[in-house]
C-alpha cells in the first residue's frame, strides 16, 4: 500500500503504521524502539527497491532445470547519515546484506539549522549503483540536500532518499534541491516546530535510539 505524489511515497501498509504509532509513543523504551526502528526499515527497504533491475540466470531446482531471475548489475549502496541514519540502516541490511554501506557525517547547527559535515566515506563506482540514502527524519530538508550533493560529487546519479518520517517544509526543500530524488517515508506529518523539530514526529530518533535523550 502506498501514496505517491510529487516525487514522494508514504507507505501506508497497516504493518507500517502500527509500528510508526508505537515508536511515536513517548512512554515507548529505548530497545522497543530501536527494534521497531530496524522492523520498520526492513519494510521500507522493501519499497525502495521495488523496481530495482533484474536479469535471469540458469539455476536447477531441487525438480528441474530453469532460468531464474537475480538482482542486475553492482550491488545497491546504502548510505547513512550518521549518527541516527545507522539505527534504520542494519533493518535494511537484513534485507539487502550484500549492500555496499557509506557513511555521511553531518549535524545540524542549533542556531542555523544548516548542516556541518565533519565525515565522508562512500564506495566507489557510485555511477553504477543505486544509492539509498537513510535517515529517520527530514526534518528542515537541509542535511539531507546536502549529502545527496556530496553523493552526486561523488558520481552517484541514481539516488533514493528513505526516512521513517517527513515535515512538508523537508520534503520540499529535498526535492526542490534535487528533483530526480524520490522519497520514501511511513509518513508526512504536520509542520516543523521553531526548534526544527518535527510535530508530531516522534522526538529526536538518535536520542531514542541510542537511550541519550
Amino acid at each position: 500500500m502506498t501514496a505517491r505524489q510529487d516525487g514522494v511515497t508514504v507507505v501506508d501498509h497497516p504493518l507500517v503504521q502500527h509500528k510508526l504509532t508505537q515508536m511515536r509513543r513517548r512512554e515507548t523504551p529505548t530497545p522497543e524502539f530501536r527494534r521497531l526502528a530496524r522492523e520498520l526499515s526492513l519494510l521500507l527497504a522493501y519499497e525502495v527497491t521495488r523496481d530495482i533491475p533484474l536479469d535471469y540466470m540458469d539455476i536447477e531446482t531441487p525438480i528441474a532445470p530453469m532460468r531464474a531471475p537475480v538482482v542486475a548489475g553492482r550491488k545497491l549502496c546504502l548510505v547513512s547519515i550518521l549518527r541516527a541514519g545507522n539505527g534504520i540502516l542494519d533493518g535494511m541490511l537484513d534485507l539487502i546484506p550484500h549492500a555496499r554501506v557509506g557513511h555521511v557525517g553531518l549535524y545540524r547547527d542549533p542556531k542555523t539549522l544548516r548542516p556541518v559535515e565533519y565525515y565522508f566515506k562512500v564506495p566507489d563506482a557510485l555511477d553504477e549503483r543505486l544509492t539509498i540514502v537513510c535517515d529517520p527524519m527530514l526534518a528542515t530538508g537541509h542535511t539531507a540536500a546536502a549529502a545527496v550533493q556530496k553523493l552526486k560529487e561523488r558520481g552517484a546519479d541514481n539516488v533514493k532518499f528513505l526516512c521513517l518520517l517527513a515535515a512538508p517544509e523537508g520534503a520540499k526543500v529535498l526535492r526542490e534541491a534535487h528533483p530526480d530524488v524520490p522519497i520514501f517515508t511511513a509518513a508526512i506529518d504536520e509542520k516543523l516546530n521553531e526548534k526544527g523539530y518535527i510535530v508530531p514526529g516522534l522526538g529526536d530518533a538518535g536520542d531514542r535510539i541510542y537511550g541519550t535523550a
